[in-house]
């Protein structure tokens, strides 16, 4: 490696204070990071917003990454150079990632090799970046915590953005009955394009009486709730026997009364990627990588920001009206 290789800087977003998304500082003089052992650097051409990447930045997440550091976990990108032991990946490769070492809002990322996965020529690096954390995160909430079976009904609480998307498709790919709520009419018309049998709009306020009425008086074996401190009290009296809520996304608290969860036997259960173990992970990936295989997984990508905007992606992921897919940075 040349002196000038190992000086040379880029654009990447820094958070050097917690707080609100103006803490998110594009600079232009950060030194591309090297990759050690069993890491690659990506080229990035795409980067996923996540919700939680909100959360750590105001510190107030259970998460606090020492400061200063660069957010980003899912970068779809192309490999610039590999460290040593690295055999699965040369330069050139297109590559999609589950989280990065360094950080993904940024024109290079170093991510450990085997957070790394190959990106079929059919998706472009928008997709590619809207395929991590949503999908891992979906399969995760739907069969490795939720234990979903085929045949049994799965209401996606908030279905229109990254996760709710990924766990329609997974779900009806997997011979789930789907059931989706949205905000806006656009919304319900994403989900019912990408997997759902049925959509609801959660603004209407009879949208639960409308869902038991669909699902009768057998209720609905799992829930994937994505705002729980405003549904999981609803979402307890919509359950079947046995059925368990699985909280992916939450911004609050809630009072609920215990007895709902008694007379039906029914399960709160948290979810978090965060605390998949190795061979949790690597299932994950198989069935991520047969989804795309097998062309029924087809990530959808919403509002798209240049990495001068990230701010107002942060504030737009929090407050807009209603999401219709996975909202990326493009480099």
């Amino acid at each position: 490696v040349t002196m000038a290789a190992t000086r040379s800087v880029m654009r990447a977003v820094r958070v050097l204070e917690f707080g609100g998304p103006e803490v998110l500082k594009l600079q232009s003089d950060v030194l591309v990071p090297v990759p050690k052992e069993n890491q690659v650097l990506i080229k990035v051409h795409a980067c996923g917003v996540n919700p939680v990447e909100t959360y750590i930045r105001s510190g107030t997440y259970a998460r606090k990454p020492a400061l200063p550091y660069t957010p980003g976990s899912d970068v779809a990108g192309v490999i610039e150079s590999v460290g040593e032991h690295v055999t699965a990946f040369k330069k050139g490769d297109r590559v999609f990632t589950l989280e990065t070492v360094s950080g993904g809002y940024a024109e290079y990322a170093v991510a450990a090799a085997n957070r790394v996965f190959p990106l079929p020529d059919k998706l472009d690096f928008r997709q590619g970046a809207a395929i991590g954390v949503p999908y891992f995160t979906a399969y995760r909430a739907l069969f490795q915590k939720g234990c979903a079976k085929a045949g049994e009904s799965v209401l996606v609480h908030g279905a229109s953005g990254g996760v709710g998307l990924a766990a329609c498709q997974i779900a009806r790919a997997c011979g789930l009955k789907v059931l989706g709520t949205a905000g806006t009419q656009e919304g319900m018309n994403v989900i019912l394009r990408n997997g759902a049998h049925q959509a609801f709009n959660h603004r209407d306020p009879n949208y639960t009486e409308r869902i038991k009425a669909c699902t009768g008086p057998g209720g609905v074996d799992i829930i994937i709730e994505m705002l729980s401190n405003v549904n999981l009290d609803a979402d307890l009296q919509l359950l079947s026997r046995a059925g368990r809520v699985m909280v992916v996304g939450c911004r609050g608290r809630i009072e609920i009364n215990p007895r709902d969860t008694m007379s039906k036997e029914s399960s709160i259960i948290g979810v978090s990627l965060f605390l998949a173990t190795e061979e949790e992970r690597h299932e994950c990936a198989t069935a991520v990588l047969d989804g795309i295989e097998a062309g029924w997984l087809k990530p959808v990508v919403g509002l798209e920001y240049p990495l001068e905007k990230v701010a107002k992606a942060h504030e737009d992921i929090i407050c807009s009206s209603g999401a219709r897919g996975k909202m990326v940075l493009l480099l």
